[in-house]
């Protein structure tokens, strides 16, 4: 009897509100799919860190190239204006010193001003075969290329400046032929 009333006392003062604890229940199969699509997703990382690596090394190939091909442009450029160099010096400095109103003391100032130019230009051609043909001083592709850029803007100056001398040795050769034709002319007709 005892039991009995403490079995009815302990069911009036729970009054129906008892709620069962227990284990939890998982379900494999969702844990199984999602192991997977972890390992999955693991590959396709791996693979896109693979193929940004391999852009990156392409992209600094194609930047070594284009600094190659600034280089090769640059220094066909310079060997281009050295060729016009030599041959303006060649022939215009031929067709002055073959005039008659270039003065004996004359040629050798002439020769000695394109001669200047001439050893310039040399002194930069050796130097520019001396920056390609070592790693000189360790320089970056784009410092080698900018540098042979201010060779060949050095180049062109000299260009420029032989042809001014040639013409101006021209201008005084124009002078002094018509001087000659003035001072020479006949006066009675």
């Amino acid at each position: 009897m005892k039991t009995l009333l403490l079995a009815l006392s302990f069911a009036l003062l729970s009054s129906g509100q008892s709620v069962a604890q227990g284990m939890p229940v998982y379900d494999n199969t969702n844990f199984i799919s999602l192991a997977k699509q972890l390992i999955e997703s693991a590959k396709q990382t791996s693979q896109l860190l693979k193929t940004v690596d391999f852009l990156r090394q392409q992209k600094d190939r194609i930047e070594q190239v284009s600094s190659v091909i600034k280089q090769l442009e640059a220094v066909s450029k310079l060997i281009a204006n050295n060729r016009k160099l030599f041959d303006m010096v060649q022939n215009d400095l031929q067709q002055i010193l073959n005039s008659p109103y270039i003065k004996p003391q004359e040629v050798e100032r002439v020769i000695a001003s394109f001669n200047e130019i001439i050893d310039r230009s040399m002194q930069s051609v050796t130097y520019v075969d001396k920056i390609l043909t070592s790693d000189y001083l360790k320089m970056s592709d784009a410092e080698r290329a900018a540098l042979l850029k201010d060779y060949e803007t050095q180049s062109n100056e000299m260009v420029a400046e032989v042809a001014a001398k040639t013409r101006r040795y021209k201008e005084i050769i124009s002078f002094r032929s018509m001087q000659d034709k003035i001072n020479n002319r006949q006066t009675q007709y």
